[in-house]
């Protein structure tokens, strides 16, 4: 007698149940669907960190090197020195003005200091006697020549070292390279002149005015002035030498013509580094509080990889 067929529906003789496969397959998709959103997990936070260092190199950054020590330290003490050299400087000039007119009634001497002391205490309603009116609240005051000599002198040796420490700190921090002019300074020096021009009116009416963009640490105008600043600092230096000791050096003394000549370089030269104080504060004020912040602390905020130099 022959043996039954055994049923499709069940297991045996090395054959899979059709509900058997249909679970395998399903299987097999359900981990291939894990595998596939495995990897796209990967991929997303392989994706995820690369955005992350992307927003972390655009994002502002403390850079410490914009300003050495040196260079900050004799920048603020250059503030002080200098008015203390203007303050005794002009006791010294009123014993002997070197800018002079015919005498005028109430002004033998010609000295248009005199007048300007006449004119600006007319101008307040000042009585009485107005000759040194100028004198007394722009310097140690009249008839202080000897005092005026001495701590003249004093701030000038101080200013000396300040100027030689200055330079050693441009050196030492490389901060000498920013100075240096460029091709591009006359373009870029045309368009932060209109950025200035423009920053106080569109502020006052609340509009935006962008900053242009400046490639390095100062821009066209900025470098060109404080190259120029110890420039004339120098020479305020050597013609100071010049007067002080005109029969030792009196090579010196002829760079400048005469003794008169050393007198008009440096009066005119002092007054070129007291009047940039006045604008340098307002230029500072409109490039942003970030400039200001580099001079007292060293370090600047800005892009990572832009060029600081």
């Amino acid at each position: 007698m022959s043996r039954p067929e055994r049923s499709p529906s069940r297991r045996g003789g090395g054959r899979v149940a059709p509900i058997d496969m249909d679970n395998e397959r399903e299987t097999q998709k359900k981990e291939q669907e894990q595998r596939r959103a495995a990897a796209a997990a990967r991929a997303a936070r392989r994706e995820a960190t690369r955005a992350a260092r992307r927003a972390r190199e655009a994002q502002p950054v403390r850079v410490a090197d914009k300003h050495d020590g040196l260079v900050r330290v004799t920048h603020w003490a250059h503030v002080a020195l200098l008015l203390g050299l203007i303050l005794t400087g002009l006791a010294i000039y009123w014993a002997a003005p070197v800018f002079r007119h015919a005498p005028t009634p109430g002004n033998p001497r010609g000295d248009y200091f005199i007048d300007a002391g006449h004119a600006l205490a007319s101008l307040f309603g000042v009585p009485g006697d107005t000759r040194y009116w100028l004198y007394e609240r722009t310097s140690v005051g009249p008839y202080q020549l000897a005092n005026a000599l001495r701590l003249h002198w004093l701030f000038a040796y101080l200013y000396m070292v300040c100027g030689a420490l200055y330079v050693a700190g441009l050196v030492r921090g490389g901060g000498w390279r920013a100075l240096m002019p460029r091709a591009s300074d006359p373009a870029e020096a045309l368009a932060m002149i209109r950025y200035y021009l423009g920053v106080v009116p569109h502020a006052l009416s609340r509009k935006p005015w962008p900053h242009p963009p400046v490639v390095g640490k100062y821009n066209a105008l900025q470098r060109a002035a404080y190259l120029t600043m110890p420039l004339v600092g120098a020479l305020v230096v050597l013609s100071g030498w010049a007067m002080h000791k005109p029969a030792t050096l009196g090579w010196l003394e002829r760079l400048f013509v005469n003794y008169d000549g050393a007198r008009i370089v440096h009066f005119t030269c002092m007054a070129i580094l007291g009047s940039f104080t006045i604008p340098h504060v307002i230029l500072v004020i409109a490039d942003g509080w970030d400039t200001f912040r580099s001079m007292v602390t060293g370090w600047s905020v800005r892009l990572k990889g832009t060029p600081h130099a």
